[in-house]
Formats: structure tokens, sequence, C-alpha cells
């Protein structure tokens, strides 16, 4: 088996619009991808195929999860079901982990 690690306070680096994604860790089970948001930006209502963990690490919004209107905090942790209905809107910078997985 081998190691990985990374130091993800080295990885954030916000954009000055919109999101910025970087895939950190891949394998045939499961994908770790972190997101940078510039402030005010948003990922509009969708669903994921696949379950998956939510993990911010800093920044401030609001996670929409199907009907619950979630306050972003700085290490909040969300799971999710597949096809579950989300978006995100910043209300500042704001990065989180996104880990999906596959069935």
């Amino acid at each position: 088996m081998n190691a990985s690690w990374k130091n993800i306070r080295q990885l954030i680096e916000y954009p000055c619009e919109g999101i910025l994604s970087k895939v950190i860790y891949k394998t045939e089970t499961q994908e770790t991808t972190l997101f940078c948001m510039s402030k005010g930006s948003e990922l509009t209502e969708h669903t994921s195929s696949k379950n998956a963990i939510v993990y911010f690490l800093e920044g401030k919004g609001i996670f929409q999860l199907e009907d619950k209107k979630i306050d972003i905090s700085d290490t909040l942790y969300i799971s999710m079901e597949k096809n579950s209905k989300h978006s995100l809107q910043t209300e500042s910078n704001t990065s989180f982990l996104l880990i999906l997985f596959k069935d």
C-alpha cells in the first residue's frame, strides 16, 4: 500500500471570480476534489450520481440539501446519499473537499 498525503491548506487558491476545482486523490472506488469558490459564486441545484461527503474547510454561505438550508461554517461535514438535490451559494471565499464514492 502506498502512503499519500497533502497539505490541503497549501492547495487552496481562490480565483478572482467563479470556481476552481482540483482532483487531489483518485482510486477505483473514491475521488476527492478540492473546490475553491470566490465570494458570491454559486453551484446551482443539481444531483450527484454517487454517495458523497462534503467537508467545508473555510468560508460562509448557504448549502441547500433537499429542503434544508445549512449555514456553512469552517469544518462543517455533510454526508449525502446519491441523487440528493443540493446547491451552494457563497458569502465569502469558500473551500471544501468533495469525496465521491463509486459503487
